[in-house]
């Protein structure tokens, strides 16, 4: 299920991230995670930054350092895969009424990026998914996921979701045998959410 709290990390330095991604590569990090994650938190600030309760503002740091070193852990696999799909959530479009071009799918059930406006987010990334081979998925819940995945026989799947999503979406992905990066969303909500082109980018291209 999906945070009871909206947060924007917007605000949040870029070295935030780049400190994150750099203690991620530490061993025997799992015996130190909480307090890896309360030293960030505390660090940049997260709580002042985004208005969230203590309780709330470490749960997502501790959820973002997980996500990071599965990610870690699971690089090298998953660049060899050769069938790949990308998963985003529907409410990261600039628009959620009639305006969107999408086309929607209720079989899967998912949408497909209708290239409506050229700053929409998921036109973005659906196009650089489109240049490198992977299909895409503009999914309105997570319950459909099963059915693409097993439907489609993808070796690789990258996620963009609520943090604490994407944690149950990698256990899943590794009940089935599956290997996957993950790409939390950096502003949640039920519209105009955010994440990273950079990062899905990088991931795409192995650089």
């Amino acid at each position: 299920m999906p945070y009871k709290f909206s947060f924007d990390l917007s605000r949040i330095p870029k070295t935030f991230f780049r400190e994150l991604a750099s203690i991620t590569s530490e061993k025997s990090l799992h015996r130190k995670l909480g307090g890896r994650a309360r030293y960030l938190a505390e660090k940049f600030r997260i709580q002042e930054i985004t208005g969230l309760e203590v309780s709330d503002a470490l749960m997502l740091v501790e959820d973002l350092v997980d996500i990071y070193v599965r990610n870690l852990s699971e690089t090298q696999k998953f660049h060899k895969t050769k069938k790949r799909a990308l998963l985003l959530p529907h409410c990261a479009r600039k628009y959620m009424d009639h305006h969107c071009q999408a086309n929607f799918n209720p079989e899967i059930p998912s949408y497909s990026c209708g290239h409506c406006s050229e700053d929409c987010l998921v036109r973005r990334a659906t196009k650089l998914a489109n240049e490198n081979g992977i299909d895409v998925f503009v999914l309105a819940g997570s319950s459909c996921v099963p059915q693409i995945l097993k439907k489609n026989g993808y070796e690789g799947i990258i996620g963009v979701a609520c943090s604490h999503e994407l944690k149950i979406g990698g256990d899943f992905m590794q009940y089935l045998g599956l290997t996957g990066q993950a790409i939390p969303l950096t502003k949640n909500g039920c519209a105009n959410t955010r994440f990273s082109l950079e990062t899905l980018k990088k991931i795409m291209t192995n650089s």
